[in-house]
């Protein structure tokens, strides 16, 4: 029982060390630019892991972005100059949440138009297609013959 209980705590703390990579070396002594900082680190994407926040990560590029990120804080830019820095530099793929631009929406409209292209692709081919004419009554002399050749395989 005990054993369960510490191993849980050590998943436990293993799994807050986690969510902030921040070590305390880095952060800002004037809380607001450190609140800005991490607000900023949240948004910006850490290249090498590539699905978590540079305030997330432990990958040294990540730590060099969040020093970035304080540097030009303290230099005074605001947070749309740091991201637009960081933009020049690491492309848009950056940003957790990119931009409004005529990229992402040709990204995003491009599932949609697919599936418009190819649903009036098979309506076309459907439309098309010679239809398949419905058959009349066979006539009584038709019936005839056909009873008898089904009697005979009997």
């Amino acid at each position: 029982m005990m054993r369960r209980f510490a191993l849980s705590l050590i998943l436990i703390g293993g799994l807050m060390g986690a969510t902030h990579a921040l070590t305390p070396d880095e952060i800002l002594s004037d809380p607001g630019l450190e609140k800005r900082a991490r607000a900023l680190s949240a948004e910006l994407r850490c290249m090498v892991c590539q699905n978590q926040s540079i305030d997330d990560s432990n990958a040294e590029l990540a730590k060099d972005l969040r020093a970035i990120v304080r540097e030009r804080l303290v230099a005074g830019d605001s947070d749309d100059e740091i991201k637009d820095y960081v933009v020049a530099r690491y492309g848009e793929f950056v940003l957790l949440r990119p931009r409004l631009s005529m990229q992402t929406i040709a990204l995003w409209a491009s599932p949609a138009l697919i599936i418009l292209i190819a649903g009036g692709g098979i309506y076309l081919a459907r439309r098309n297609r010679p239809t398949r004419k419905a058959t009349d009554a066979l006539s009584a002399e038709e019936q005839a013959k056909l009873d008898n050749i089904l009697a005979e395989r009997d």
